[in-house]
C-alpha cells in the first residue's frame, strides 16, 4: 500500500474489515463555519462533509465547488462501497475515514485532553500537542503544509524554523510569506508537518513519497481523514495527531485528541 487509492482498493476488497457493500453510511452531513481567533488577521472559512459509519464519524474538509449539499440526501443510508466508488472526492474520503475509524477506533492511542477554555486557549493547546510530535534539533527547517497561526508559533517555540505553505493564505499572522507551492518547501525541509486536508485535496501522496525518498520525518495533524492517515504510520508517516469529529473548535469543554508515534 503506497497511496490513498491503494488503501481504498484494499477496503473495497474487504482486506480491512467487513465488506463495505454491506456496511451502511448511516448519515452524510455538511458543516460550513468561519473562525477568526483573537489577534488574528485571517478568517478561516471551513467546509466539511462528514459521514457516520457505525461507531465512527469520518470527515473531509474541501474547497468551494468540490461538493454540494445534495450529497447529504444522495448518500445518507447508502452502502459505504457506493460512497467509495461514485461519490464526489470529499465524500469518498469522509466515507473511507469513517469506515476505518469504525473497524479500528482511535481509543487505543495516546490520549491528549485539550482543556476547557476559549477558542484561543484550545487552539494553542491543540497545536502545542501537534508540535510535541516533532523530534527536531534547534534551527531545523520544518515545512508546515496547511497553515494555522498557533501551530506556526508552536513550531518556533521548539526552536525550529517554520516554512509555511498554504493554498489560501499568503502571509502568517506575523507577516511571514506563505508559498502556495509545497515543492518550494518539501525539497529543503528537515521535517514536514502536514494537515489531513492534503488527503482531501490529493496532495498527500506526493508529500508521502517525497518524505520517504528524502528520509525525513512526516507529522500529520488531522481532523480530515485521521483514520486514513493512521494507515501510513511507519510507511512514510512518523507521527499523527488524530482529532476525529466533533472537533475541538465546536466545543468549549475538554475534548480529546489521539497521538501516534512510530
Amino acid at each position: 500500500m503506497t497511496t490513498v487509492d491503494d488503501l481504498t482498493a484494499e477496503v473495497l476488497a474487504g482486506k480491512h474489515g467487513p465488506a463495505p457493500a454491506e456496511v451502511p453510511a448511516t448519515s452524510v452531513f455538511w458543516v460550513h463555519h468561519g473562525t477568526r481567533l483573537a489577534g488574528g488577521n485571517v478568517t478561516y472559512r471551513n467546509q466539511y462533509v462528514l459521514a457516520r459509519v457505525g461507531t465512527a464519524f469520518g470527515a473531509c474538509a474541501f474547497a468551494e465547488g468540490e461538493a454540494d449539499p445534495a450529497v447529504c440526501a444522495n448518500y445518507s443510508g447508502a452502502p459505504v462501497a457506493r460512497l467509495l466508488t461514485e461519490a464526489p472526492a470529499p465524500v469518498r474520503v469522509a466515507a473511507l475515514d469513517a469506515y476505518l475509524g469504525h473497524v479500528r477506533p482511535h481509543r487505543t492511542a495516546e490520549r491528549v485532553v485539550l482543556p476547557a477554555g476559549t477558542p484561543e486557549e484550545r487552539a494553542q493547546a491543540r497545536d502545542a500537542a501537534v508540535a510535541g510530535l516533532l523530534d527536531v534539533e534547534p534551527g531545523a527547517k520544518v515545512a508546515l503544509i496547511g497553515v494555522v497561526n498557533p501551530l506556526v508559533a508552536a513550531i518556533r517555540e521548539r526552536g525550529a524554523e517554520c516554512l509555511p505553505c498554504d493554498l489560501q493564505l499568503r502571509t502568517t499572522q506575523w507577516g511571514d510569506p506563505v508559498t502556495p507551492d509545497m515543492r518550494d518547501v518539501l525539497g529543503v525541509a528537515d521535517a514536514v508537518v502536514a494537515t489531513g486536508m492534503t488527503i482531501g485535496n490529493g496532495t498527500f501522496d506526493e508529500i508521502l513519497r517525497t518524505c520517504r525518498e528524502r528520509e525525513i520525518p512526516l507529522v500529520v495533524y488531522a481532523q480530515t481523514a485521521s483514520a486514513v492517515a493512521r494507515h501510513f504510520l511507519g510507511a512514510g508517516v512518523t507521527a499523527l495527531s488524530a482529532e476525529p469529529f466533533p472537533f475541538s473548535q465546536f466545543s468549549a469543554d475538554a475534548t480529546t485528541l489521539f497521538r501516534y508515534r512510530t
